[in-house]
């Protein structure tokens, strides 16, 4: 017969046996489900240059994009386009193409729904219907929206994957939900989907995933994968490349072991023939290994042959990317600080979630030394790069946007970070709470912060006053919160149309000022 104790004991043991077979996958799906009415189907700004190369190549089969910057919003086409409705002459480049110096990889993505939808509205209209196909109606841009939104869910799930090899799955899941409304992404992952970051975010995630699951050893048939997902990840955003250091110092970290341990075996045998045997074996395998890394190099360069073309074409050299030129750069200036405290986008100061992340990110050297470093050294360089760039702030931005590259390494760190924090609570659950309490006031602020950014309550471009941002945040956010949303899901066109009004008056004081 049980005691009371006993009977006690076994209904808390079950409860946490319910507890920790709880579906954190399946809770990111219905947040997702949950998150798509934000989605927002419009080609505005940057993302006009991403567009349109789906676009032509789609309805116009070239790659001249009169069309797409005449239909472009306001702020994009008043230094493009003249008084009479033609491109100013000075958009043309030597092949007497537009200047387009934004990538071809969210296109390559896009391109296969938007390759169905228009089949499908073709069909539709030879059986009588009446559905513009002139690649901007409305079915076009909800495609490409719902695709970007599912690509940046991607990365989010695949980030969570790669999470709960290390930590526990709760961990991960509150790791990937505070990164997923806590910093830039939201703004790029569903109102402005013709960016290009949620796909950098989403094929960055993609090439960490596998190049982890393939890591202990890859056949050709592997190699050959994760040469086509690091040319993915460059041709979607160029600065993406320094992720390609992981297998250079994969490589390196190998053919290093592969030396040492033969000398070292050879220094152990001893006897000639056996030395000669070890020397041949270590000659075979760095052979195979060599084989393997010029196959990833080979299938890479193939897979930038988008790019590579796109820019002949246009520019006229294959090389040529439209941006400053490195050389140009002001490599021995770089404005590290700014990047991360400024108050004109500065990585901490407008998204303060990821100085959590980058802790974890030192704590990670716990779980897995060797991925740590790697890890260190792609979000040291790419930070480095970024404070070289002379837009390093981003100019229309929320937050430094740039920094989304490296969104798998920051759930990395905020899921070790959660799970350091957390142990040695005596309950789970509380534990569990305790830090969903902390992502959730994280959440909490950055929304408040997206929505003054996106109402331009604080100047979208350039530094901001952050007495003007806090006292924003708890005094007319609030107020207007409910309104602008119920703008927003019912009646978006008009609360679109106030939005760009207010970017160009803005860009007029900016004139004045700065004349």
């Amino acid at each position: 017969m049980q005691t009371n104790s006993s009977v006690e004991r076994s209904r808390v043991g079950a409860g946490r046996r319910r507890w920790l077979s709880f579906s954190f996958t399946k809770a990111l799906f219905v947040l997702f489900i949950i998150s798509l009415p934000l989605v927002n189907p419009w080609v505005h700004g940057d993302g006009i240059g991403y567009y349109a190369y789906a676009h032509s190549l789609l309805i116009d089969h070239n790659l001249q994009f009169e069309n797409e910057w005449k239909a472009g919003n306001a702020s994009f086409t008043e230094s493009r386009i003249g008084p009479n409705g033609e491109v100013l002459a000075s958009q043309y480049t030597a092949t007497h193409h537009l200047s387009n110096n934004y990538t071809v990889g969210p296109a390559i993505l896009w391109a296969p729904f938007l390759i169905l939808v228009h089949l499908l509205i073709a069909t539709l209209n030879s059986f009588g219907a009446h559905i513009s196909a002139n690649g901007f109606g409305r079915p076009y841009l909800l495609t490409m929206a719902f695709a970007t939104a599912g690509y940046g869910f991607g990365g989010l799930l695949l980030s969570f994957w790669l999470a709960r090899e290390y930590v526990a799955e709760r961990w991960a899941f509150l790791a990937v939900a505070g990164y997923w409304f806590a910093s830039s992404l939201p703004v790029y992952m569903y109102l402005n989907p013709s960016w290009s970051h949620a796909h950098s975010f989403f094929t960055v995630a993609l090439f960490l995933w596998y190049w982890f699951r393939t890591r202990s050893q890859r056949s050709r048939g592997q190699w050959i994968a994760l040469g086509l997902l690091g040319a993915l990840i460059v041709n979607v955003y160029y600065l993406n490349a320094v992720w390609l250091l992981i297998p250079a110092l994969e490589a390196v970290m190998k053919y290093f072991d592969m030396m040492v341990g033969s000398r070292e075996s050879g220094d152990r045998n001893g006897a000639v023939e056996s030395g000669n045997r070890e020397r041949h074996a270590t000659r075979g395998s760095l052979g195979s290994l060599f084989a393997s890394h010029m196959t990833f190099v080979i299938v890479f360069l193939a897979g930038m042959l988008p790019t590579l073309i796109t820019r002949k074409i246009i520019y006229g050299g294959f090389l040529i990317t439209g941006y400053l030129g490195v050389q140009d750069w002001p490599w021995t200036h770089p404005v590290l600080g700014s990047v991360l405290f400024s108050s004109n986008h500065g990585l901490f100061s407008w998204t303060p979630i990821l100085v959590l992340a980058v802790v974890g990110l030192a704590l990670f050297r716990q779980y897995d030394r060797m991925f740590a470093i790697y890890l260190w050294t792609v979000c040291v360089v790419f930070y480095y790069v970024i404070a070289c760039w002379v837009n390093w702030a981003g100019l229309s931005s929320f937050g430094s946007r740039f920094f989304i590259s490296l969104g798998p390494a920051f759930i990395l760190g905020l899921a070790g970070l959660f799970d350091r924090l957390m142990r040695g609570w005596v309950s789970e659950r509380k534990a569990f709470i305790s830090a969903a309490l902390v992502v959730s006031l994280f959440v909490a602020w950055n929304i408040g912060f997206i929505f003054q950014w996106g109402d331009h309550l604080i100047p979208v471009r350039g530094p901001i006053s952050w007495r003007t941002m806090v006292y924003n945040q708890f005094c007319v956010v609030p107020a207007k919160l409910w309104d602008t949303a119920e703008a927003f899901l019912f009646e978006r066109k008009r609360l679109l149309q106030q939005i760009e009004q207010k970017d160009m008056q803005e860009l007029q004081k900016e004139r004045l000022s700065n004349p």
